[in-house]
């Protein structure tokens, strides 16, 4: 590491100290570790977008942001009797990284990625003997698509996978998509326009709106459920991250509307006072100018 690169460490830690120290910044005094998880989810998922949209200096500047709030919890822990520092983490860190990494820093041989990932599995279990699973590491705040990947990823690095093959995934779509299906046909999904697809049974609708749609029946939501873990394990299979796919088809879908929207107000048109068909027709004649046939 650069000498500028660790004095540059150094002098942001002692920025974070002075902030919490007295005669600081009042609102950094009173952030304690469950004040600040907003915002380290927050920096997470920027820092997350700033890859994704493949800008350097963006991304150089969210990883500032996420780095932040690394130094911000050691400085609150600090303070601490039983607390740590920057210092203590990042020995943790790397004394961690070594530990799983036998095959660098010692003398364990291995043929490929894979043997990798079956030995950090194997280490990580000697070093959280107190767990009874294997998914005790997969968080369950995960949003749902990650959390699922989580729950078949970790089993099938030791030798159990649910879906194994390709066509074993294939089918398993196949036979979820038919019993949704099947669920499906025996719901009625027309509900008056505008309503909110989110249901609260115990709210009492207001005088001048249309009561919401009943609530999924429990076969339907579980049929569902089915298909989408059954998606996953398709795309872990054909090792595609279904968070990464399903957050690219979004933005498509979210940048053909975006583009309706441009058009409509370039028309003078009020998008609550369109038809169904002018809907249809102005979502369809949108396709060919984002190139998104879908």
């Amino acid at each position: 590491m650069r000498e500028e690169a660790v004095a540059s460490l150094r002098a942001l830690n002692e920025t974070m100290e002075q902030l919490r120290a007295p005669g600081g910044c009042p609102w950094d005094q009173v952030q304690t570790h469950m004040t600040l998880r907003p915002y380290l989810l927050e920096e997470t998922y920027e820092a997350l977008e700033a890859i994704e949209d493949g800008k350097e200096a963006t991304l150089r500047e969210e990883l500032g942001d996420l780095l932040l709030q690394v130094f911000m919890h050691c400085a609150i822990a600090q303070e601490r009797p039983d607390g740590f520092d920057v210092g203590e983490v990042a020995d943790t860190a790397r004394a961690k990284m070594i530990a799983r990494h036998p095959h660098v820093f010692a003398d364990v041989e291995v043929g490929g990625a894979a043997d990798v990932v079956v030995n950090w599995e194997r280490i990580k279990s000697r070093e959280k003997g107190e767990r009874l699973s294997l998914l005790d590491g997969v968080p369950v705040s995960l949003p749902a698509l990650a959390y699922a990947l989580g729950v078949q990823k970790r089993p099938a690095r030791v030798g159990f996978d649910a879906t194994p093959t390709l066509e074993g995934a294939l089918n398993r779509c196949h036979d979820a998509l038919a019993a949704a299906s099947a669920e499906a046909q025996q719901t009625d999904p027309t509900v008056p326009r505008g309503t909110d697809w989110v249901v609260d049974p115990e709210a009492t609708p207001a005088a001048d709106h249309s009561a919401g749609p009943p609530p999924p029946a429990p076969r339907l939501e579980e049929a569902i459920g089915d298909l989408l873990f059954d998606v996953v394990a398709l795309a872990r299979r054909l090792r595609v991250n279904p968070e990464d796919a399903l957050r690219r088809r979004a933005h498509r879908y979210a940048g053909r509307f975006r583009a309706l929207e441009t058009r409509a107000r370039s028309d003078g048109a009020d998008l609550h006072d369109l038809s169904a068909a002018d809907w249809a027709r102005r979502w369809e004649a949108t396709a060919a100018a984002t190139e998104s046939p879908r």
